[in-house]
């Protein structure tokens, strides 16, 4: 996708003007009144510039068929313009046609997020679908875009849109790979994405395969890939260094390319959705996707355990002892509690073989988070404040929401085993921070670490799909707390 920009208008199909609702609405919706051929108070009247608010006014004769004006409510954050563009151009995919043009000339700065916006709505949740032929958008059909601008904004917005575009191409890779039912994506399938990514990228890939994990120690991982042996486990080490000398960050991500939950099996109804259970090792994955793109001053370091958690003769049962790659064993209380299991191995390999200055997991992990906080936010768990406070201002400005839950030591005894170091499972409460006490144990005690449970977030209900669709959670968040550190 292009959007160009331009500083007058030939010509235009249609012309969309945003507006946010603030103390300056009164003075913009008064430059544009003539445009419209209204008089103020009766533009006053028919607009309010609410969320997702449109006046749709024909202009014939005029170099523009038609104007669209915009609402985009109160102090709008990013990820609210980028829904909201993104829900304009996908209801209207079949109309808008021709040469369609936003006027930023009063809201330069928004310029990445409705570029975003406007590229998230071609995504398709539907490839896989058969059509006889492919139906005509506003994507497909020829259609031009560009954004209206002053000559003197004309470098930095055209940097803006080439970010906007360039992060909105990686969020639907990620949104494809999450949505990927389970046949389209194993692990190797997904260590192949990776590998491809690398390549194109910019950034180093390292594939362990089912003996190379048992060479290195991975017992968790593949004690979980057990009940699927023709789709063994992948661990996939990716790593990003810029030019510059710069900070080293490690990303670790769940990736469970199915999770039935094993002979701990889950209910029959929602279990399609578990295709999704590999939402952070994505959320990992497109951020060392994307900092490649943009080349961003930093070291990066990201690993992702893939595997299924299926039913087997040979799937470890509830009261199994396995051993991990730190060397601790762990006693199996519940097999659907297996994300923790993978991580295990991956942030303590993290820790101590490649020792980054922060170190953050992401998992799909609890049912737990959802109760708590629903699908608007990720529960963050970490017992460092800086850490916490630096992670919450990127949530705050990207849009893509945490909330702090506890990790006191209080929790701690919940994980004691009888037969082992410790177990997976704590008690029939506060699920969420048992879950992060227990990939705490494996964190070779790392200062600067911090998990974000994204059960709610990487895959939601939403007006982009009839069912459940991703997110890509996790991307813009991590990329903005890279970018400011």
């Amino acid at each position: 996708m292009k959007i160009s920009t331009i500083t007058k208008i030939e010509s235009a199909n249609t012309l969309i003007i945003p507006f946010i609702k603030d103390d300056k609405l009164e003075e913009s919706l008064v430059k544009q009144a003539k445009l419209a051929g209204f008089e103020m108070k009766e533009l006053a009247e028919s607009f309010k510039a609410g969320k997702k608010e449109n006046l749709i006014i024909s202009t014939p004769g005029k170099k523009y068929s038609r104007v669209i004006y915009f609402g985009l409510g109160e102090k709008p954050n990013s990820g609210e313009i980028i829904s909201q563009f993104r829900s304009l151009f996908k209801s209207n995919k079949s109309k808008f046609k021709g040469h369609i043009v936003v006027d930023l000339k009063g809201n330069a700065d928004l310029t990445e997020f409705i570029a975003n916006g406007i590229a998230l709505a071609s995504y398709d949740i539907g490839m896989l679908k058969t059509r006889e032929e492919e139906e005509s958008n506003t994507f497909n059909n020829g259609s031009t875009f560009s954004f209206w601008i002053t000559s003197n904004q004309k470098e930095k917005i055209e940097g803006s849109i080439e970010k906007g575009l360039k992060t909105a191409e990686t969020q639907m890779n990620m949104m494809a790979l999450v949505d990927a039912p389970s046949n389209y994506k194993t692990p190797q399938m997904m260590a192949d994405y990776i590998k491809k990514s690398g390549k194109e990228n910019g950034f180093k890939v390292s594939i362990f395969d089912e003996k190379e994990c048992e060479k290195k120690g991975f017992h968790a991982l593949l004690a979980v890939g057990r009940g699927s042996l023709d789709r063994p486990a992948r661990m996939v080490i990716m790593e990003y260094k810029s030019t510059k000398k710069a900070r080293k960050i490690g990303l670790v991500g769940k990736g469970v390319t199915f999770d039935t939950g094993g002979v701990s099996l889950k209910p029959g109804n929602g279990m399609e959705d578990m295709k999704m259970d590999m939402g952070g090792s994505a959320a990992v994955i497109g951020t060392l996707e994307l900092a490649a793109k943009l080349k961003l001053d930093v070291h990066l370091i990201g690993i992702v355990a893939l595997t299924e958690n299926c039913i087997d003769a040979l799937a470890i049962k509830p009261g199994d002892v396995i051993n991990s790659y730190s060397g601790k064993t762990i006693e199996v209380i519940n097999t659907d509690a297996e994300g923790r299991l993978i991580l295990a191995d991956a942030v303590n390999y993290m820790a101590t073989e490649y020792e980054p200055e922060l170190m953050i997991d992401l998992a799909t992990l609890t049912g737990s988070c959802i109760r708590t906080l629903g699908h608007k936010a990720a529960g963050l768990m970490t017992n460092n404040d800086e850490l916490a406070s630096a992670i919450t201002k990127a949530a705050e400005s990207t849009g893509e929401k945490v909330w702090r839950l506890p990790l006191w030591d209080d929790y701690k005894s919940e994980l004691d085993s009888d037969v082992a170091d410790i177990k997976n499972l704590g008690g029939a409460y506060a699920g969420a921070t048992t879950a992060g006490k227990f990939i705490e144990f494996f964190t070779n005690k790392h200062p600067n670490w911090a998990h974000l449970d994204i059960a709610g977030t990487a895959f939601m209900k939403s007006e982009f799909s009839k069912g459940g669709s991703a997110t890509a959670y996790g991307v813009r968040m991590l990329t903005e707390l890279i970018a400011s550190n």
